[in-house]
């Protein structure tokens, strides 16, 4: 069976107290780059680079934290980036589905099943490595100490089945145990953050999300993570990719890569990427993606993954 629950207090505390710490860096960071760039863009007379950002947090936030790098981009290319993301996953899907981005940064399932649109450049860097794994989580008290014991259990995923890191790669641990999707309940918070809280508010025997989560500010602001733990990670994949439209003039595509993987070289650069919640950029190419193809085919063996 598979219900939808939320977080609870649908982690607004952390959010909320997230955006006034973003607001306030955002007056003496981002919209000094932003103001600097809008008469550059101006300038050029070309349309919009659109740069989508899928819904990993809440849509206020995701704007906050990508701001300065839409404002880089913009005054490094001479053209402006705006940003674009998604109430869902199925709303951003569908933009993705459409080409509507120019550039996107998504999941690795999302990824792989737009490779036929899109072409990856980068990846992302958190907390100093650029790869992830799936995990599930309990709680410390629980008594749970094995996966295996995860049957009949609620297990609370984040975002939906086209989360990468908070389903897919955990469904693939669970069946690397033994246990099918009909051996426990599936109930789906509305973002990875969510699911983790829902686990510690009891809602839930097990969370199912990425290795890092537990070290996310809105995470840490919103819960005891002291009161979790990891039950089982997968093997590590490549992190989260950026993409852009196959049709992007190779040159413009590779200034892009160049800008996103020259960023922690520069003191203006850092500061980007730590109001991202990132340490870096890492190139990427489409074999990278491979790992991902392999698990997910193992999940959804009916999904169609062009190459």
């Amino acid at each position: 069976m598979i219900r939808l629950i939320e977080g609870a207090r649908d982690a607004r505390q952390a959010f909320a107290g997230r955006r006034r710490f973003m607001l306030g860096l955002l007056s003496t960071v981002g919209l000094a780059l932003a103001e600097r760039s809008i008469p550059t863009a101006s300038a050029a007379g070309e349309p919009p680079l659109v740069m989508g950002i899928f819904p990993r947090r809440q849509a206020t936030l995701t704007t906050e934290l990508y701001a300065p790098l839409a404002a880089y981009l913009t005054r490094e290319l001479g053209r402006e980036v705006r940003i674009v993301t998604a109430k869902d996953f199925d709303a951003f899907w569908d933009g993705v589905e459409q080409r509507r981005f120019d550039i996107v940064h998504y999941n690795q399932f999302h990824y792989v099943r737009s490779a036929d649109k899109y072409r990856v450049i980068a990846h992302n860097e958190e907390f100093g490595t650029g790869t992830v794994a799936g995990a599930l989580y309990v709680r410390k008290d629980s008594g749970i100490t094995g996966v295996p014991q995860l049957k009949g259990r609620k297990i609370v995923f984040g975002g939906g089945t086209d989360a990468m890191m908070s389903y897919i790669l955990p469904s693939y641990l669970l069946l690397e145990a033994g246990l099918k999707p009909d051996d426990y309940e599936t109930v789906f918070s509305k973002n990875p953050p969510n699911s983790l809280i829902s686990l510690y508010h009891g809602q839930a025997d097990a969370s199912g999300a990425g290795d890092i989560l537990i070290d996310l500010p809105v995470v840490r602001e919103a819960m005891d993570t002291g009161t979790v733990t990891h039950l089982g990670m997968t093997e590590r994949v490549l992190h989260l990719p950026w993409a852009v439209r196959k049709d992007m003039p190779q040159a413009l595509a590779t200034r892009i890569q160049a800008l996103l993987t020259g960023l922690k070289a520069r003191e203006d650069g850092r500061m980007i990427l730590a109001r991202a919640e990132m340490t870096g950029f890492g190139a990427a190419r489409d074999a990278d993606y491979d790992p991902h193809r392999r698990i997910i085919r193992k999940v959804m063996p009916s999904i169609d993954i062009p190459r």
